[in-house]
């Protein structure tokens, strides 16, 4: 997670999180909450933070959750009206939704309407999870009919707040078993108005995919079924996992299944030695051996050295295209070996390679040293 979002959740924020509780809650100790919040506070971790203040909190609110909540509701500011970027300040809210997660859960409707005003400011996909596992009907009631309320991130938390994999967020593990419920959500959403709800339908049905790939191709067959370009959109989305697997349902949904009879030439590698941090640039040629147009999707997969000296796959997106008879197509792409939160880097040999339709291609390999 970014520096500079861990270190939002500084002095300036919760002094002013004290003052809007105040101003709603006279009893509230404005100095004691600000002091407790920034106790210790400089050695944590942003999501470490939002509860270290979530706990201060939780001191210095009435004791009784729907007296709380009235307190919380009470002390919001105004709903966001942009998608989907709203800039840094909306995240003075993560306290607030950790702490309904933890304190709401014997307070449904309590809870569940202090989510509903949050995530018109923030996000509760992380919240309202605890209230899937806890509340299996009730909440998924509470979301079926936010699919149709007429604020965008009310309707988006159907789609997000529902997903089986949610990123930094616990799994729903009812729902990686039998995503049945989800696909029902998502069937209300698919045709939404806004790009900001389509793709976190697109995001979900991704999510599905990863433990039932069958049940992602054959909800994106029907939906494609006199599907409007925002729709076919979704599918494209929803399908690029699958894609990446060279997963041959997909393949075929997306009219690329057919094995391409192509070769490569041309291949050129800026360097065949990269040092740690630094980056790799490369070239090829998808030439055509076929006497008819071919439609093509080609990515490349880079065979990442792990600590143990194994290798793991991963695949990133080139281009979509018609190759034409006896035709040809140069690709230009990169490679960063940068230290990344989602990926460590280490020394040895790795694999590069195209991926025309889902065949591998083998292009050469890379030394990474120290």
């Amino acid at each position: 997670m970014a520096e500079n979002l861990k270190n939002f959740f500084g002095r300036r924020v919760i002094e002013s999180l004290a003052e809007e509780l105040a101003a709603v809650h006279p009893a509230f100790k404005k100095a004691r909450f600000v002091s407790e919040s920034l106790d210790g506070l400089d050695s944590l971790e942003l999501l470490a933070r939002g509860w270290h203040i979530a706990e201060a909190m939780k001191r210095h609110l009435p004791a009784d959750f729907p007296a709380a909540a009235k307190v919380l509701r009470r002390s919001l500011g105004p709903e966001i009206e942009d998608t989907p970027q709203s800039g840094m300040e909306v995240f003075r809210y993560l306290p607030h939704v950790l702490y309904v997660s933890k304190y709401g859960l014997d307070h449904f409707n309590d809870a569940m309407g202090l989510q509903y005003e949050l995530t018109k400011r923030f996000t509760a996909e992380f919240s309202i999870r605890a209230y899937l596992i806890n509340y299996p009907d009730q909440a998924y009631e509470s979301l079926r009919q936010w699919a149709s309320d007429p604020n965008v991130h009310v309707r988006r938390l159907v789609s997000e707040g529902s997903r089986p994999r949610l990123p930094w967020a616990p799994r729903l593990r009812a729902f990686q078993e039998d995503p049945s419920r989800v696909v029902a959500l998502l069937e209300l959403l698919k045709d939404d108005a806004e790009l900001y709800v389509r793709r976190s339908v697109a995001n979900s049905l991704n999510d599905i995919a990863k433990d039932h790939p069958d049940v992602t191709v054959d909800v994106c067959r029907r939906w494609l079924k006199d599907a409007t370009p925002e729709r076919k959109w979704i599918v494209n989305h929803a399908l690029r996992s699958l894609v990446k697997r060279g997963h041959s349902g997909a393949m075929k949904l997306l009219g690329v299944g057919s094995t391409p009879k192509v070769r490569l030439g041309a291949i050129r590698f800026s360097t065949k030695t990269v040092r740690m941090g630094g980056k790799l640039g490369f070239s090829f040629e998808v030439v055509s051996a076929s006497r008819s147009k071919q439609d093509v999707l080609i990515d490349f997969a880079v065979h990442f050295v792990k600590a143990n000296g194994s290798t793991s796959r991963k695949v990133f997106k080139l281009k979509r295209l018609e190759l034409q008879p006896g035709g040809r197509v140069l690709l230009t792409s990169t490679v960063s070996f940068k230290e990344m939160t989602t990926r460590q880097h280490y020394p040895g040999t790795h694999r590069i390679e195209a991926l025309i339709n889902g065949r591998a291609f083998p292009m050469g390999v890379v030394r990474l040293i120290l």
